[in-house]
């Protein structure tokens, strides 16, 4: 199985967005580096559609000192995008559409309609069904290491997405950059959505690695204190 790390900003009180997800970028300059910085040492980087439509991200590794850096590590020049949708609708118009610098690849389940997974076989590099319902991660993330040769994964939300491998038990490492800023509200989604844990055993456990204040934000590193699914 790949490597699977998570890199989120947040509010101090745990918010990647505002309730109406107008805002979702509040990070300083140094956490956007951090960002390219992190995508460096991956061979795919992965997203959730909506995600992907609201950030206008393509998933790119940067400018060309962090292109270079990518081949310091040992990697391709560019990483592998990788876009999550378990019911295959995502936006054809999408920003990241319009660049074809690297590979493309869907993931999505058996909700996705025949003429949804023919429009997205048309944009992407490859579509994998991966489930009847739900995206089976452990099985998708086989296939993503077996045929595309990925062994390091970064995933940068949303927070559904993220949910997901932490309930399959798939996370070995997360950066998060706490912003102090309160955003506040039920509606705005957290580093880890979705149906969540009905008690404390069920909790993902995590060590904390390091911690480092750079201004007013923290930049703290937590790796798993467990594998497996839950």
């Amino acid at each position: 199985m790949p490597f699977v790390f998570i890199n989120m900003a947040m509010t101090a009180d745990g918010k990647i967005a505002t309730a109406n997800r107008a805002v979702h970028s509040f990070g300083s300059a140094r956490d956007v580096e951090h960002l390219y910085e992190l995508r460096a040492t991956a061979d795919a980087v992965m997203c959730g559609a909506r995600t992907v439509e609201i950030s206008r991200s393509i998933l790119d590794p940067g400018g060309e000192s962090c292109r270079r850096r990518r081949l310091k590590h040992g990697l391709a020049e560019y990483n592998l995008r990788i876009i999550v949708s378990g019911s295959g609708s995502i936006d054809p118009k999408a920003e990241i559409f319009k660049k074809r610098f690297s590979p493309l690849i869907v993931l999505t389940t058996g909700r996705a309609s025949a003429k949804k997974l023919a429009r997205l076989r048309e944009l992407a590099d490859a579509v994998k069904v991966c489930g009847n319902r739900e995206i089976d991660f452990r099985r998708a993330l086989a296939w993503l290491h077996t045929e595309w040769g990925v062994q390091r994964l970064l995933c940068e939300g949303g927070g559904e997405l993220n949910g997901a491998l932490f309930r399959a038990g798939l996370v070995d490492q997360i950066h998060l950059t706490i912003c102090p800023k309160i955003f506040g509200g039920r509606l705005a989604p957290t580093i880890a959505d979705g149906r969540g844990m009905m008690n404390l055993a069920g909790a993902v456990r995590f060590q904390l690695q390091s911690a480092r204040r750079v201004g007013n934000e923290l930049f703290a590193v937590y790796k798993a204190e467990k594998s497996g699914a839950i």
